[in-house]
Protein backbone atom coordinates (compact mmCIF):
# COMPACT_ATOMS: atom_id res chain seq x y z
CA UNK A 1 0.00 0.00 0.00
CA UNK A 2 1.26 3.45 -0.83
CA UNK A 3 2.14 5.72 2.06
CA UNK A 4 -0.18 8.63 2.74
CA UNK A 5 0.98 12.10 1.78
CA UNK A 6 1.30 14.24 4.96
CA UNK A 7 0.54 17.42 3.03
CA UNK A 8 -1.25 18.44 -0.16
CA UNK A 9 1.14 18.91 -3.07
CA UNK A 10 -1.28 20.83 -5.29
CA UNK A 11 -4.16 23.31 -4.86
CA UNK A 12 -7.74 22.09 -4.49
CA UNK A 13 -10.47 22.88 -7.00
CA UNK A 14 -12.28 25.73 -5.29
CA UNK A 15 -13.47 29.19 -6.25
CA UNK A 16 -12.79 30.52 -2.73
CA UNK A 17 -9.67 31.69 -0.91
CA UNK A 18 -7.27 28.87 0.13
CA UNK A 19 -7.23 28.02 3.83
CA UNK A 20 -3.55 28.74 4.54
CA UNK A 21 -3.57 32.34 3.34
CA UNK A 22 -4.28 33.79 6.80
CA UNK A 23 -1.11 32.15 8.19
CA UNK A 24 0.98 33.45 5.28
CA UNK A 25 -0.40 36.98 5.64
CA UNK A 26 0.10 36.92 9.43
CA UNK A 27 3.66 35.67 9.02
CA UNK A 28 4.37 38.41 6.50
CA UNK A 29 3.02 41.17 8.75
CA UNK A 30 5.22 40.07 11.69
CA UNK A 31 8.30 39.48 9.51
CA UNK A 32 7.96 42.88 7.86
CA UNK A 33 7.57 44.51 11.28
CA UNK A 34 10.92 42.99 12.21
CA UNK A 35 12.65 44.01 8.98
CA UNK A 36 11.36 47.55 8.60
CA UNK A 37 11.67 48.21 12.33
CA UNK A 38 15.37 47.37 12.15
CA UNK A 39 15.85 49.24 8.88
CA UNK A 40 14.03 52.39 10.06
CA UNK A 41 16.66 53.08 12.73
CA UNK A 42 19.71 51.77 10.90
CA UNK A 43 21.03 55.06 9.48
CA UNK A 44 20.33 56.99 12.71
CA UNK A 45 22.09 54.24 14.71
CA UNK A 46 25.14 54.26 12.43
CA UNK A 47 25.47 58.07 12.43
CA UNK A 48 24.84 58.70 16.15
CA UNK A 49 25.10 55.61 18.39
CA UNK A 50 27.57 53.17 16.80
CA UNK A 51 30.20 52.22 19.40
CA UNK A 52 33.87 51.31 19.26
CA UNK A 53 35.37 48.21 20.85
CA UNK A 54 36.02 50.15 24.04
CA UNK A 55 32.38 51.23 24.19
CA UNK A 56 33.07 54.85 23.26
CA UNK A 57 30.93 56.48 20.51
CA UNK A 58 32.41 55.99 17.02
CA UNK A 59 29.60 57.02 14.63
CA UNK A 60 29.88 57.03 10.84
CA UNK A 61 29.61 60.07 8.60
CA UNK A 62 26.51 60.53 6.45
CA UNK A 63 28.10 59.32 3.20
CA UNK A 64 29.60 56.20 4.82
CA UNK A 65 26.29 55.37 6.50
CA UNK A 66 24.40 55.71 3.19
CA UNK A 67 26.96 53.39 1.56
CA UNK A 68 26.54 50.76 4.31
CA UNK A 69 22.74 51.05 4.13
CA UNK A 70 22.53 50.49 0.39
CA UNK A 71 25.29 47.85 0.38
CA UNK A 72 23.29 45.90 2.99
CA UNK A 73 20.07 46.28 0.97
CA UNK A 74 21.88 45.17 -2.18
CA UNK A 75 23.26 42.06 -0.45
CA UNK A 76 19.86 41.25 1.03
CA UNK A 77 18.21 41.30 -2.37
CA UNK A 78 20.99 39.17 -3.90
CA UNK A 79 20.32 36.22 -1.57
CA UNK A 80 16.77 35.60 -2.89
CA UNK A 81 18.34 33.85 -5.88
CA UNK A 82 20.15 31.39 -3.62
CA UNK A 83 17.05 30.90 -1.47
CA UNK A 84 15.04 30.22 -4.62
CA UNK A 85 17.45 27.49 -5.76
CA UNK A 86 17.23 25.85 -2.32
CA UNK A 87 13.44 25.99 -2.43
CA UNK A 88 12.72 24.94 -6.00
CA UNK A 89 15.36 22.26 -6.45
CA UNK A 90 16.65 21.01 -3.08
CA UNK A 91 14.47 21.47 0.02
CA UNK A 92 11.08 22.82 -1.04
CA UNK A 93 9.67 26.21 -0.12
CA UNK A 94 8.35 25.43 3.37
CA UNK A 95 11.58 23.87 4.80
CA UNK A 96 13.66 26.64 3.21
CA UNK A 97 11.53 29.34 4.82
CA UNK A 98 11.71 27.68 8.26
CA UNK A 99 15.50 27.16 8.09
CA UNK A 100 16.34 30.67 6.93
CA UNK A 101 13.90 32.23 9.42
CA UNK A 102 16.12 30.88 12.21
CA UNK A 103 19.18 32.51 10.58
CA UNK A 104 17.13 35.72 10.35
CA UNK A 105 16.36 35.64 14.10
CA UNK A 106 20.07 35.19 14.87
CA UNK A 107 20.86 38.35 12.89
CA UNK A 108 18.47 40.42 14.98
CA UNK A 109 20.07 38.99 18.13
CA UNK A 110 23.55 40.06 16.95
CA UNK A 111 22.40 43.64 16.38
CA UNK A 112 20.72 43.78 19.79
CA UNK A 113 23.67 42.35 21.73
CA UNK A 114 26.65 44.09 20.06
CA UNK A 115 26.59 47.83 19.26
CA UNK A 116 30.01 47.85 17.53
CA UNK A 117 30.89 47.53 13.85
CA UNK A 118 31.47 43.82 14.45
CA UNK A 119 27.93 43.31 15.70
CA UNK A 120 26.63 45.49 12.88
CA UNK A 121 28.47 43.44 10.23
CA UNK A 122 27.46 40.05 11.68
CA UNK A 123 23.86 41.10 12.28
CA UNK A 124 23.33 42.63 8.86
CA UNK A 125 25.01 39.66 7.14
CA UNK A 126 22.74 37.12 8.86
CA UNK A 127 19.64 39.24 8.19
CA UNK A 128 20.64 39.59 4.54
CA UNK A 129 20.94 35.79 4.23
CA UNK A 130 17.77 35.03 6.18
CA UNK A 131 15.44 37.78 5.01
CA UNK A 132 16.76 37.75 1.47
CA UNK A 133 16.62 33.98 1.19
CA UNK A 134 12.98 33.64 2.26
CA UNK A 135 11.62 36.48 0.12
CA UNK A 136 11.08 34.64 -3.18
CA UNK A 137 9.93 31.52 -1.36
CA UNK A 138 7.16 33.25 0.59
CA UNK A 139 5.74 35.16 -2.37
CA UNK A 140 5.89 32.04 -4.61
CA UNK A 141 4.37 29.99 -1.76
CA UNK A 142 1.37 32.36 -1.83
CA UNK A 143 0.81 31.65 -5.53
CA UNK A 144 1.22 27.90 -5.03
CA UNK A 145 -1.97 27.83 -2.97
CA UNK A 146 -4.06 28.76 -6.07
CA UNK A 147 -5.20 26.74 -9.07
CA UNK A 148 -7.18 27.44 -12.27
CA UNK A 149 -10.50 27.60 -10.36
CA UNK A 150 -9.46 30.49 -8.12
CA UNK A 151 -6.57 32.12 -9.98
CA UNK A 152 -8.84 35.16 -10.46
CA UNK A 153 -8.21 35.86 -6.76
CA UNK A 154 -4.42 36.20 -7.23
CA UNK A 155 -4.47 40.01 -7.71
CA UNK A 156 -6.57 40.33 -4.54
CA UNK A 157 -4.35 38.05 -2.44
CA UNK A 158 -1.14 39.75 -3.59
CA UNK A 159 -2.77 43.05 -2.59
CA UNK A 160 -3.52 41.56 0.84
CA UNK A 161 0.05 40.28 0.98
CA UNK A 162 1.35 43.77 0.25
CA UNK A 163 -1.14 45.22 2.75
CA UNK A 164 0.33 42.94 5.46
CA UNK A 165 3.84 44.05 4.52
CA UNK A 166 2.95 47.67 5.01
CA UNK A 167 0.85 47.16 8.13
CA UNK A 168 3.95 45.71 9.79
CA UNK A 169 6.18 48.39 8.30
CA UNK A 170 3.91 51.23 9.46
CA UNK A 171 3.72 50.01 13.06
CA UNK A 172 7.45 49.35 13.34
CA UNK A 173 8.48 52.60 11.63
CA UNK A 174 6.67 54.48 14.40
CA UNK A 175 7.68 52.24 17.30
CA UNK A 176 11.37 51.42 16.82
CA UNK A 177 12.60 55.04 16.43
CA UNK A 178 10.81 55.80 19.71
CA UNK A 179 12.40 52.75 21.34
CA UNK A 180 15.83 53.81 20.09
CA UNK A 181 15.32 57.35 21.43
CA UNK A 182 14.03 56.23 24.83
CA UNK A 183 15.67 52.86 25.51
CA UNK A 184 18.70 52.56 23.21
CA UNK A 185 19.81 50.04 20.57
CA UNK A 186 19.44 46.91 22.72
CA UNK A 187 15.68 47.28 23.02
CA UNK A 188 15.15 48.92 19.61
CA UNK A 189 16.85 46.04 17.77
CA UNK A 190 15.58 43.38 20.21
CA UNK A 191 11.86 44.02 19.67
CA UNK A 192 12.08 43.39 15.89
CA UNK A 193 13.90 40.16 16.74
CA UNK A 194 10.95 39.03 18.88
CA UNK A 195 8.57 39.79 16.02
CA UNK A 196 10.69 37.66 13.67
CA UNK A 197 10.42 34.79 16.17
CA UNK A 198 6.64 35.33 16.18
CA UNK A 199 6.58 35.28 12.36
CA UNK A 200 8.40 31.93 12.37
CA UNK A 201 5.90 30.49 14.87
CA UNK A 202 2.89 31.66 12.81
CA UNK A 203 4.29 30.04 9.68
CA UNK A 204 4.93 26.76 11.52
CA UNK A 205 1.35 26.75 12.84
CA UNK A 206 0.01 26.93 9.28
CA UNK A 207 1.96 23.90 8.00
CA UNK A 208 -1.07 21.55 7.90
CA UNK A 209 -3.15 23.93 5.75
CA UNK A 210 -0.52 24.79 3.10
CA UNK A 211 0.07 23.28 -0.31
CA UNK A 212 3.65 21.94 -0.08
CA UNK A 213 5.12 21.79 -3.58
CA UNK A 214 7.99 19.26 -3.45
CA UNK A 215 11.44 20.24 -4.73
CA UNK A 216 12.10 19.26 -8.31
CA UNK A 217 15.67 18.08 -7.67
CA UNK A 218 18.84 19.43 -9.25
CA UNK A 219 18.30 17.20 -12.26
CA UNK A 220 15.21 19.25 -13.10
CA UNK A 221 17.25 22.46 -13.28
CA UNK A 222 18.46 21.60 -16.78
CA UNK A 223 14.90 20.94 -17.91
CA UNK A 224 13.59 24.09 -16.23
CA UNK A 225 16.21 26.15 -18.04
CA UNK A 226 15.23 24.74 -21.42
CA UNK A 227 13.79 26.89 -24.23
CA UNK A 228 10.58 27.78 -22.38
CA UNK A 229 12.36 28.67 -19.15
CA UNK A 230 15.07 30.70 -20.88
CA UNK A 231 12.43 32.59 -22.85
CA UNK A 232 10.56 33.53 -19.66
CA UNK A 233 13.78 34.61 -17.95
CA UNK A 234 14.78 36.77 -20.93
CA UNK A 235 11.39 38.47 -21.12
CA UNK A 236 11.17 39.19 -17.42
CA UNK A 237 14.82 40.24 -17.07
CA UNK A 238 14.19 43.05 -19.55
CA UNK A 239 11.44 44.37 -17.27
CA UNK A 240 13.61 43.97 -14.15
CA UNK A 241 16.43 46.06 -15.61
CA UNK A 242 14.08 49.04 -15.76
CA UNK A 243 12.54 48.29 -12.37
CA UNK A 244 16.04 48.27 -10.80
CA UNK A 245 16.31 52.02 -11.38
CA UNK A 246 13.00 52.48 -9.53
CA UNK A 247 14.45 50.68 -6.49
CA UNK A 248 17.58 52.87 -6.61
CA UNK A 249 15.25 55.78 -5.89
CA UNK A 250 12.68 54.10 -3.65
CA UNK A 251 15.09 52.72 -1.05
CA UNK A 252 16.59 56.17 -0.47
CA UNK A 253 13.55 56.88 1.72
CA UNK A 254 15.55 55.05 4.40
CA UNK A 255 18.83 56.89 3.76
CA UNK A 256 19.02 60.28 2.00
CA UNK A 257 15.38 61.15 2.78
CA UNK A 258 15.96 60.47 6.51
CA UNK A 259 19.06 62.68 6.47
CA UNK A 260 17.08 65.42 4.70
CA UNK A 261 14.29 65.13 7.28
CA UNK A 262 16.78 66.05 10.02
CA UNK A 263 16.98 69.54 8.43
CA UNK A 264 13.22 70.06 8.02
CA UNK A 265 10.57 71.45 10.35
CA UNK A 266 9.14 68.11 11.44
CA UNK A 267 6.07 69.44 13.23
CA UNK A 268 3.16 67.90 11.35
CA UNK A 269 -0.42 67.24 12.48
CA UNK A 270 0.49 68.77 15.85
CA UNK A 271 3.33 66.26 16.48
CA UNK A 272 7.12 66.72 16.36
CA UNK A 273 8.27 63.64 14.42
CA UNK A 274 11.66 61.97 14.74
CA UNK A 275 13.57 61.92 11.40
CA UNK A 276 13.33 58.15 11.04
CA UNK A 277 9.63 58.12 11.99
CA UNK A 278 8.73 60.07 8.84
CA UNK A 279 9.24 56.81 6.89
CA UNK A 280 5.98 55.58 8.44
CA UNK A 281 4.16 57.82 5.95
CA UNK A 282 4.94 55.33 3.16
CA UNK A 283 3.36 52.19 4.66
CA UNK A 284 0.43 54.25 5.98
CA UNK A 285 -0.26 55.52 2.47
CA UNK A 286 0.13 52.01 1.04
CA UNK A 287 -2.59 50.78 3.42
CA UNK A 288 -4.88 53.50 2.04
CA UNK A 289 -3.79 53.25 -1.60
CA UNK A 290 -4.16 49.48 -2.09
CA UNK A 291 -7.97 49.44 -1.73
CA UNK A 292 -8.18 52.84 -3.46
CA UNK A 293 -6.34 51.57 -6.53
CA UNK A 294 -7.96 48.10 -6.51
CA UNK A 295 -11.56 49.27 -6.29
CA UNK A 296 -11.57 52.81 -7.68
CA UNK A 297 -8.51 53.97 -9.62
CA UNK A 298 -7.84 50.97 -11.87
CA UNK A 299 -11.52 50.23 -12.64
CA UNK A 300 -12.08 53.92 -13.49
CA UNK A 301 -9.04 54.07 -15.77
CA UNK A 302 -9.86 50.77 -17.49
CA UNK A 303 -13.33 52.00 -18.39
CA UNK A 304 -11.49 54.47 -20.63
CA UNK A 305 -8.27 52.68 -21.63
CA UNK A 306 -6.86 49.18 -20.93
CA UNK A 307 -4.13 49.10 -18.24
CA UNK A 308 -2.28 45.77 -18.51
CA UNK A 309 0.51 45.09 -15.98
CA UNK A 310 3.37 46.54 -18.05
CA UNK A 311 1.45 49.78 -18.62
CA UNK A 312 0.90 50.11 -14.87
CA UNK A 313 4.61 49.59 -14.24
CA UNK A 314 5.53 52.22 -16.83
CA UNK A 315 3.22 54.80 -15.25
CA UNK A 316 4.79 54.06 -11.87
CA UNK A 317 8.28 54.76 -13.23
CA UNK A 318 7.21 58.25 -14.32
CA UNK A 319 5.69 58.95 -10.89
CA UNK A 320 8.93 57.88 -9.18
CA UNK A 321 10.80 60.54 -11.17
CA UNK A 322 8.21 63.13 -10.11
CA UNK A 323 8.66 62.24 -6.42
CA UNK A 324 12.39 62.92 -6.60
CA UNK A 325 11.61 66.20 -8.35
CA UNK A 326 9.64 67.20 -5.23
CA UNK A 327 12.53 66.12 -2.98
CA UNK A 328 14.97 68.16 -5.12
CA UNK A 329 12.69 71.21 -4.73
CA UNK A 330 12.57 70.60 -0.95
CA UNK A 331 16.38 70.54 -0.87
CA UNK A 332 16.42 73.81 -2.81
CA UNK A 333 14.15 75.38 -0.17
CA UNK A 334 16.59 74.24 2.53
CA UNK A 335 19.42 75.93 0.67
CA UNK A 336 17.53 79.32 0.21
CA UNK A 337 14.46 79.00 2.61
CA UNK A 338 16.26 77.58 5.68
CA UNK A 339 13.88 75.02 7.31
CA UNK A 340 10.82 74.14 5.19
CA UNK A 341 7.96 71.99 6.42
CA UNK A 342 8.11 68.19 6.48
CA UNK A 343 4.88 68.47 4.49
CA UNK A 344 7.02 68.66 1.33
CA UNK A 345 8.38 65.19 2.08
CA UNK A 346 4.87 63.94 2.87
CA UNK A 347 3.81 65.07 -0.61
CA UNK A 348 6.79 63.31 -2.17
CA UNK A 349 5.91 60.16 -0.21
CA UNK A 350 2.36 60.28 -1.60
CA UNK A 351 3.63 60.36 -5.19
CA UNK A 352 6.29 57.69 -4.56
CA UNK A 353 3.78 55.42 -2.80
CA UNK A 354 1.44 55.59 -5.79
CA UNK A 355 4.44 54.62 -7.92
CA UNK A 356 5.17 51.72 -5.56
CA UNK A 357 1.62 50.36 -5.94
CA UNK A 358 1.99 50.48 -9.71
CA UNK A 359 5.48 48.96 -9.84
CA UNK A 360 5.96 46.65 -6.86
CA UNK A 361 2.49 45.16 -6.34
CA UNK A 362 2.07 44.68 -10.09
CA UNK A 363 5.52 43.07 -10.42
CA UNK A 364 4.72 40.50 -7.70
CA UNK A 365 1.63 39.20 -9.49
CA UNK A 366 3.16 39.58 -12.97
CA UNK A 367 6.34 37.70 -12.00
CA UNK A 368 4.42 34.77 -10.52
CA UNK A 369 2.01 34.34 -13.41
CA UNK A 370 4.74 34.70 -16.07
CA UNK A 371 7.03 32.10 -14.44
CA UNK A 372 6.93 28.45 -15.66
CA UNK A 373 5.86 26.02 -12.92
CA UNK A 374 9.38 24.78 -12.12
CA UNK A 375 10.78 28.30 -11.93
CA UNK A 376 8.34 30.11 -9.61
CA UNK A 377 10.84 30.85 -6.81
CA UNK A 378 13.70 31.41 -9.27
CA UNK A 379 11.72 34.08 -11.11
CA UNK A 380 10.76 35.74 -7.82
CA UNK A 381 14.46 35.68 -6.94
CA UNK A 382 15.33 37.38 -10.21
CA UNK A 383 12.69 40.03 -9.55
CA UNK A 384 14.15 40.69 -6.11
CA UNK A 385 17.60 40.83 -7.71
CA UNK A 386 16.35 44.04 -9.36
CA UNK A 387 16.06 45.53 -5.85
CA UNK A 388 19.65 44.42 -5.18
CA UNK A 389 20.81 46.04 -8.42
CA UNK A 390 18.96 49.25 -7.59
CA UNK A 391 20.58 49.52 -4.16
CA UNK A 392 23.95 48.67 -5.67
CA UNK A 393 23.40 51.56 -8.09
CA UNK A 394 22.53 53.93 -5.22
CA UNK A 395 25.54 52.73 -3.18
CA UNK A 396 27.78 53.14 -6.23
CA UNK A 397 26.62 56.72 -6.81
CA UNK A 398 27.30 57.56 -3.16
CA UNK A 399 30.74 55.91 -3.32
CA UNK A 400 31.70 57.69 -6.54
CA UNK A 401 30.55 61.05 -5.20
CA UNK A 402 32.48 60.78 -1.91
CA UNK A 403 36.01 62.21 -1.53
CA UNK A 404 38.87 60.31 0.11
CA UNK A 405 38.29 62.19 3.38
CA UNK A 406 34.62 61.15 3.44
CA UNK A 407 33.24 64.50 2.27
CA UNK A 408 30.47 64.33 -0.37
CA UNK A 409 31.39 65.66 -3.82
CA UNK A 410 27.77 66.07 -4.97
CA UNK A 411 25.36 67.58 -2.48
CA UNK A 412 22.03 69.30 -2.14
CA UNK A 413 19.62 69.76 -4.99
CA UNK A 414 22.03 68.39 -7.61
CA UNK A 415 22.18 65.00 -5.87
CA UNK A 416 18.42 64.49 -6.06
CA UNK A 417 18.12 65.88 -9.59
CA UNK A 418 20.61 63.27 -10.86
CA UNK A 419 18.26 60.50 -9.75
CA UNK A 420 15.11 62.29 -10.95
CA UNK A 421 16.51 62.75 -14.47
CA UNK A 422 17.84 59.18 -14.61
CA UNK A 423 14.41 57.83 -13.58
CA UNK A 424 12.57 59.97 -16.16
CA UNK A 425 14.90 58.74 -18.93
CA UNK A 426 14.35 55.14 -17.80
CA UNK A 427 10.57 55.56 -17.88
CA UNK A 428 10.68 56.93 -21.43
CA UNK A 429 12.82 54.03 -22.60
CA UNK A 430 10.38 51.55 -21.00
CA UNK A 431 7.46 52.64 -23.22
CA UNK A 432 8.31 50.37 -26.21
CA UNK A 433 8.93 47.46 -23.80
CA UNK A 434 5.45 47.88 -22.30
CA UNK A 435 3.92 47.89 -25.78
CA UNK A 436 5.89 45.12 -27.51
CA UNK A 437 6.96 42.55 -24.88
CA UNK A 438 5.05 39.22 -25.29
CA UNK A 439 3.50 37.60 -22.20
CA UNK A 440 2.28 34.11 -21.19
CA UNK A 441 0.54 32.90 -17.98
CA UNK A 442 1.45 29.73 -16.03
CA UNK A 443 -0.87 28.55 -13.20
CA UNK A 444 -0.32 25.37 -11.15
CA UNK A 445 -2.85 22.52 -11.86
CA UNK A 446 -5.28 21.48 -9.12
CA UNK A 447 -5.47 18.36 -6.97
CA UNK A 448 -8.84 16.60 -6.84
CA UNK A 449 -8.51 15.65 -3.18
CA UNK A 450 -6.39 16.05 -0.05
CA UNK A 451 -3.26 13.97 0.21
CA UNK A 452 -2.57 10.66 -1.47
CA UNK A 453 -4.03 7.16 -1.40
CA UNK A 454 -3.35 4.46 1.17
Amino acid sequence: MAASQPYRTGPQATTGMPGGISFIVGNEAAERFSYYGMKAILVVFMTTLLAGRDGSPQPMGDSEAKFWYHAFSSALYFFPLLGAILADFLLGKYPTIMLLSIVYCAGHAALALDETRTGLAIGLSLIAIGSGGIKPCVSAHVGDQFGPSNEHLLPKVFSWFYFAINLGAFASSLLTPWLLDRHGPWVAFGVPGLFMALATLIFWLGRQTFVHVPPAGLGALKEALGPEGRSAIRRLSIVYLFVAVFWALFDQTGSSWVLQAERLDRTFAGIEWLPSQVQAVNPLLVLAFIPLFSYLVWPAIERVVPMPPLSRIGLGLFLAAASFGIIAWTEHLIEVGGRPSIGWQVGAYAVLTAAEIMVSVTCLEFSYTQAPLTLKSIIMGLYLLSVSAGNLLAAGVNWLTTAADGAPLVTGTTYYLIFAVAMAATAICFIPVAVLLPTQRYIRPEEPSFGGSS
